[in-house]
């Protein structure tokens, strides 16, 4: 089969590519994000296509990551019948306007925590203070970053990142969501969508966002899952199986995963989608896969394969290095730092992010 993995920044479509490739299938790869010269992920271990678009009829299946661009256009591609996963403008609205994503679980009619929609962060902070309470505040509109959001179980904490983002000269056209906080465990569940509806099994995880053991340190997008793949879920049919319809019609094939907390009583409060390929669960899941390029390419079809194994678990750990999680730093400056430790033997269980393959210099004494 021929494979054409398309993203924006490094989210995980690399390791498919590679994997697609170890199990005999044709790949191509493009990232926008990087410099094709200066910082050149993919070289050496994948071919790579600049543009994507003119390898889009090439491809026998197109897997997008992310949802920050072109949207509209893959839409447009996908009018025309070019097999996609991934890669849908309403779809996206979901995940990045988070009114829109309240707005799609109210009319289904999913309860979600109360939440006030502020236009500044100044009307944020006033809220904030006037409601003297622990709360979670988290940007609209088009930011993927979700790590940019706080959560506090006071206001003088909620307060004090606040002040910071404003002496930091942040913005947020958007505006800003400030979320009622609920006592209770994180706990995630998803499926994919293909044109009839989802495909057997869910996927129910359980997400690290602190970037050290122990809960501690600064807030990542995501920094380790546990995962596990299951024929029916609970949460599923309470924050899932109300959006199956609407999903099918606007035609998003693809994966869509809900984050809740779920309270003391049982109760699942939604607080996010994720409209693409999760990262990195979505590096996760292979390991409960045959194989997963075949089981995509089904679903695209309307006939996913039963090939994953249910009633098992899987455990991702992000192993990372500067600049993650932040941007302080320059990408080019990691560029060319060596991976140690490789081997055929832990090739399978390695998921690469933003790698190259090339020449180098070993230390010597």
């Amino acid at each position: 089969m021929r494979l054409l993995c398309v993203e924006d920044t490094a989210d995980g479509l690399l390791d498919l590519a590679m994997i697609a490739q170890r199990q005999g299938h044709d790949v191509r790869y493009h990232l926008r994000a990087f410099d094709p010269v200066k910082c050149p992920v993919g070289r050496g271990l994948v071919e790579r296509a600049h543009p994507w678009q003119s390898s889009m009829r090439w491809a026998d299946l197109v897997v997008v990551g992310g949802n920050g661009k072109w949207m509209s256009e893959l839409d447009a591609w996908r009018a025309q019948g070019v097999p996609i996963i991934g890669g849908c403008a309403e779809a996206a609205a979901w995940e990045l306007d988070r009114m829109a994503g309240m707005a799609a679980f109210k009319r289904a009619g999913i309860p979600v925590p109360p939440f006030r929609q502020c236009s500044t962060l100044r009307e944020a902070m006033e809220y904030v203070e006037k409601r003297d309470e622990g709360c979670a505040v988290k940007p609209c509109g088009d930011i993927a970053d979700k790590a940019t959001s706080v959560v506090g179980k006071d206001a003088r904490t909620i307060l004090w990142r606040l002040r910071r983002w404003q002496q930091e000269g942040k913005s947020f056209p958007g505006g800003l969501m400030v979320q009622d906080r609920i006592e209770g465990v994180e706990f995630a569940c998803g499926a994919w969508v293909g044109p009839d509806g989802f495909a057997p099994g869910f996927e129910e995880n359980w997400e690290e966002k602190a970037l050290f053991a122990g809960n501690l340190g600064p807030a990542t997008g995501e920094q380790g899952t546990v995962m596990r793949l299951v024929k029916s879920s609970k949460l599923a049919e309470q924050v899932l199986a109300p959006l199956e319809d609407r999903l099918v019609s606007m035609g998003y094939v693809g994966n869509v995963d809900v984050n809740c907390i779920v309270d003391e009583d049982g109760t699942p409060w939604p607080l996010e989608f994720t409209m693409r390929l999760g990262w990195p669960a979505f590096n996760i899941e292979p390991a409960l896969h045959g194989d997963i390029v075949e089981f995509l390419a089904g679903l695209a079809e309307g006939k996913p394969p039963n090939t994953r194994r249910m009633n098992e678990v899987a455990i991702g750990v992000v192993v990372s290095l500067p600049p993650y999680p932040h941007s302080h730093a320059k990408t080019e400056e990691v560029v060319g730092v060596p991976i140690w430790g490789m081997a055929p033997s832990i090739e399978a269980r390695v998921h690469f992010c933003a790698a190259q393959m090339d020449k180098g210099e070993l230390a010597t004494a």
